[in-house]
């Protein structure tokens, strides 16, 4: 069984609380429902697909016990900035005017229940991980340690994790992978994450990291994370993409990611 390593995205930070302030109890609980989740698309009930989850939420919170996502009003103004942005991209208000936290108040109330919700965890951990470099590198550390650790042919990373796993590689080209999967990744979303990336994009171009052997990239084509979609128009070296349709409602979790159809062929040959 190949060893796989998982990069989980945002909104995980219950996992470390649930399991008593343990970032080895939150990995350990996500290793076994992302397993689960893995199953419905592989099979094999019984085997163990992932050696470990690469867990950081921890490093994006202040550790208070009751460290639940910000309302807009409370937020900082980079995770404001990353709200316009997100908006933007959505098509949502071209020109804003006004201060920044009434422009940010009246798109989440422009925004349906499900998309204010994910809009209050995306914003403060994606603006988080982007300004703050000291968690930047604890968070990059942890999926360091966690390859070097597992030595994997394969990370899977998903939503947040994705710009986790890729600056990671470029900054550790001795940890060699076979295979990079990632799903509904914000990484080319202009703008907000793309420009700041490091290492920064080359003539408006990222680019595969040298220590992958192979990137395949599969997104939902409504996933509000996910712009766009597509990767190969800002990153070279994604030798595969996939659009697919996963859930009307649920459309960027990791459930229905791992559960997806489109994952198996790239997968399967790496399962003994």
């Amino acid at each position: 069984m190949a060893a796989i390593v998982g990069v989980h995205g945002i909104g995980k930070y219950n996992y470390y609380v649930n399991a008593g302030r343990s970032a080895a109890g939150a990995a350990e609980a996500m290793r076994r429902k992302w397993d689960r989740y893995l199953h419905a698309t592989l099979g094999s009930e019984s085997a163990a697909y992932f050696s470990e989850i690469a867990y950081f939420s921890h490093h994006l919170h202040d550790g208070k016990d009751d460290d639940e996502p910000k309302s807009v009003a409370a937020m900082e103004t980079q995770a404001q900035e990353v709200l316009a942005g997100w908006a933007r991209n959505l098509g949502l208000g071209e020109h804003f005017t006004g201060a920044l936290k009434s422009v940010t108040g009246w798109l989440l109330d422009k925004l349906d229940g499900r998309s204010a919700a994910f809009a209050k965890l995306f914003a403060p951990e994606v603006a988080t991980y982007l300004t703050d470099q000291a968690r930047r590198e604890s968070c990059r550390q942890v999926v360091a340690d966690v390859v070097r650790r597992n030595r994997p042919k394969v990370v899977i990373a998903h939503s947040l994790g994705s710009v986790v796993a890729y600056e990671t590689l470029w900054a550790h080209p001795e940890l060699e992978i076979d295979l990079l999967v990632t799903l509904g990744s914000p990484l080319g979303m202009r703008h907000v994450v793309f420009e700041r990336l490091l290492p920064a994009p080359i003539n408006g171009r990222g680019e595969r990291p040298k220590n992958v052997g192979r990137w395949v990239n599969i997104a939902d084509k409504d996933d509000i994370a996910a712009i766009p979609p597509a990767l190969r128009e800002s990153f070279t070296g994604v030798d595969a993409e996939e659009l697919v349709n996963l859930d009307w409602i649920d459309f960027h979790t990791a459930e229905k990611y791992l559960g997806c159809p489109a994952l198996d062929p790239h997968l399967r040959p790496f399962i003994a």
